[in-house]
């Protein structure tokens, strides 16, 4: 059985995902992610979808830059940091 993960969406990922944060269940950072995708639909103001943002991203797994193989076995957060401008 997988326990669930709260994933906390940022800048353009929130837009595209419609919601600031939801609770879904993964085996891998990768599946979630694919999942997230498939299943939001939206799009940012300038027409990029979730999947597109993701690919762009940085996430962090607990706290820890992780990469898409990085297991969710025991982890409670996972946060989608899009590039932010400016510095």
């Amino acid at each position: 059985m997988l326990d669930s993960v709260e994933i906390h969406y940022f800048a353009a990922a929130r837009a595209a995902a419609g919601v600031e944060r939801e609770s879904v269940t993964a085996a891998t950072l990768g599946e979630l992610l694919d999942d997230r995708a498939a299943h939001h639909r939206g799009t940012t103001d300038a027409g990029m979808s979730l999947g597109e943002i993701f690919d762009r991203c940085t996430f962090l797994v607990d706290g820890r830059n992780s990469g898409r193989d990085t297991p969710l076995a025991g982890a409670a957060r996972v946060d989608v940091l899009p590039p932010f401008a400016g510095g």
